[in-house]
């Protein structure tokens, strides 16, 4: 029976030691996000804007299927969070594993789960690795495809396919 207590009271005394070093997500990514922009590495729409047409930048869209449908930048390619760093392959190396885009944006809604695969990323080699978030994509009026259509979405665009913009752009 002691040894029994004594077994538990050391389990919970180190399960306790573990879990005063555990970072929340939301600690986390609010921790690399303000790193990434103390370092420059929080893209702009304008630095977007030209990552979709350079050469030897790609703008990579980590989010779920279901958001990217909603609304995508033309021009950028969806990875999503399950083995983005194998999907990178087929967009970023050549037929001899040679870079032909060394430089990557990550998007994401918020720029948090970008700010988490950027980490990767940057451990992947690329010599240059920014985050971005859809939110200010679509507040600062750039264009973004949406995927829904009348027939799948009955609450959605309706007839209106192709590019859009926030409503508040119009005015």
């Amino acid at each position: 029976m002691k040894l029994g207590n004594i077994l538990l009271a050391t389990t919970l005394l180190l399960g306790a030691a573990q879990a005063a070093d555990f970072v929340s997500y939301k600690q986390l990514t609010k921790q690399l996000k303000k790193a990434s922009k103390a370092a420059g590495e929080f893209a702009t729409a304008k630095e977007v804007r030209h990552a979709l047409k350079a050469k030897d930048w790609a703008v990579i869209d980590v989010r779920t299927m279901e958001e990217w449908q909603a609304a995508s930048m033309k021009g950028a390619y969806r990875v999503g969070r399950q083995s983005p760093e194998k999907a990178l392959e087929t967009i970023v190396l050549d037929d001899n594993d040679k870079f032909i885009k060394d430089k990557i944006i990550v998007v994401c809604n918020s720029a948090s789960r970008a700010s988490i695969e950027a980490e990767t990323f940057k451990k992947m080699g690329f010599t240059t690795v920014k985050i971005y978030d859809m939110y200010s994509w679509i507040d600062e009026c750039n264009p973004v495809n949406t995927g829904y259509s009348k027939k799948k979405d009955k609450k959605g665009t309706k007839n209106k396919f192709g590019m859009f913009k926030a409503a508040h752009c119009s005015k």
